[in-house]
């Protein structure tokens, strides 16, 4: 729904709204007719709440359409990511505290492994911990290039984000990254034939040159590639839009960014475990009314191809649960951005699990488990994530009417 459409509608009250997701919760069975990695997993404290609420399944782009991270987040805040696209690069940025302007060109980031061929080996470079990223990062940030300035600044692990700021600059570029090893990475191209796109593919192709003679003498961190180019989308604000003050709870940087773009505040925590989020939560529970709850390694276990370890991290925040129940919300959302099935390692098209508990206005439906086969028979059916909001708002009763 057109936040202009829905702003009329809003009215305050003191419910508290949670949006818990898994990163990449959907999944497909190993074998034919078996269980999904949700299903295989021990649930039963999500089992109770599906039987005490309404599941279906979201798509979050459009049918049959693979989404990325950013625009599968944007898409549960309730933004349709075909009429609002960002760059993952500027999520990125945004993440690690960067500031990215209109005009400025960010991209995410990867060190890879090159061979002396000049094909890549490791798109991940190994999945290099953080402390050996570290001073590669500040190799990489005493690159100048003329014109411009540029910021380089270390995400997690493998990952690092550039921002470069200049006149007529361009974010209208493709990829480095092939998606595939036993190639060479590919040269930045603008995707339109315009001056600034031309002139912006250059000077990034000058910024790479030099981070490959930095880079040279590394046994795996000894290449890069860039991803995600992209500006400041200027996006509608999520209070001026809901009426909500929001706060995201997250560990990885990326998914901070894409809170921090729609206006969310940023709570700091210490740990990495669904225990320490929830307990985040609860630190600050009087002071926001939404909250955005991140959990990463569902995603990750299920690009490892890794079913047992995904069915794993799922039952943690199971088992967590009952910490963020306590808070007693008032709606609870529990999903995923979109499907990572350990079976194709790769994000994928299936539409997405969903659980949506609010003891005053759900009306449950006939299913007590909370898994795919489940969810896509629940009494939500099937429908764009970007509805998840305006269904949010409902529950909390946080909706007038519309029309006399």
């Amino acid at each position: 729904m057109p936040f202009e459409e829905l702003k009329p509608l809003l009215r305050p009250n003191g419910s508290k709204i949670v949006l818990l997701v898994m990163d990449g919760l959907g999944g497909l069975p190993i074998e034919p007719n078996g269980p999904t990695e949700l299903e295989f997993a021990a649930t039963p404290n999500m089992d109770r709440l599906a039987a005490e609420g309404t599941l279906g399944q979201t798509i979050p782009i459009r049918p049959g359409i693979t989404p990325g991270s950013g625009p599968a987040h944007l898409a549960l805040f309730g933004y349709d990511p075909l009429h609002h696209p960002v760059g993952r690069g500027v999520l990125s940025a945004l993440g690690v505290g960067l500031e990215v302007r209109p005009g400025d060109v960010a991209a995410r980031g990867n060190f890879c492994t090159m061979d002396s061929e000049g094909k890549i080996t490791d798109r991940r470079a190994g999945r290099i911990p953080s402390e050996e990223s570290a001073p590669l990062v500040e190799k990489l940030a005493q690159i100048k290039i003329p014109g411009v300035e540029i910021e380089v600044r270390q995400v997690k692990e493998y990952r690092f984000v550039v921002v470069m700021r200049g006149e007529g600059l361009s974010p209208d570029l493709a990829d480095t990254d092939p998606q595939v090893t036993g190639v060479p990475p590919l040269p930045v191209k603008p995707t339109k034939d315009t001056p600034a796109a031309r002139r912006t593919a250059e000077l990034f192709n000058q910024w790479i040159a030099e981070a490959r003679k930095l880079l040279a003498d590394q046994p795996k961190a000894n290449c890069v590639t860039l991803r995600g180019f992209a500006t400041d989308p200027e996006l509608p604000k999520f209070d001026e839009s809901y009426g909500l003050k929001a706060a995201c709870v997250a560990v990885y940087p990326m998914y901070k960014g894409v809170a921090r773009l729609v206006g969310m505040d940023i709570i700091s925590f210490e740990g990495e475990n669904p225990e320490d989020e929830f307990a985040a939560v609860a630190e600050h529970w009087d002071e926001y009314d939404f909250f955005f709850v991140h959990i990463k390694k569902t995603d990750s276990k299920g690009e490892d191809g890794d079913f047992a370890g995904k069915a794993h991290i799922i039952e943690t925040v199971d088992a967590a649960l009952p910490h963020l129940l306590a808070l007693k919300p008032d709606v609870l959302m529990i999903t995923g951005d979109h499907s990572t099935p350990a079976r194709l390692r790769s994000h994928s098209w299936h539409p997405v699990p969903f659980l949506l508990w609010a003891p005053a206005s759900a009306r449950p439906d006939s299913q007590t488990r909370f898994g795919e086969t489940a969810c896509a028979q629940g009494g939500l059916g099937t429908f764009q994530a970007h509805d998840a909001m305006p269904l949010a708002l409902a529950h909390a009763l946080r909706l007038e009417k519309f029309g006399a």
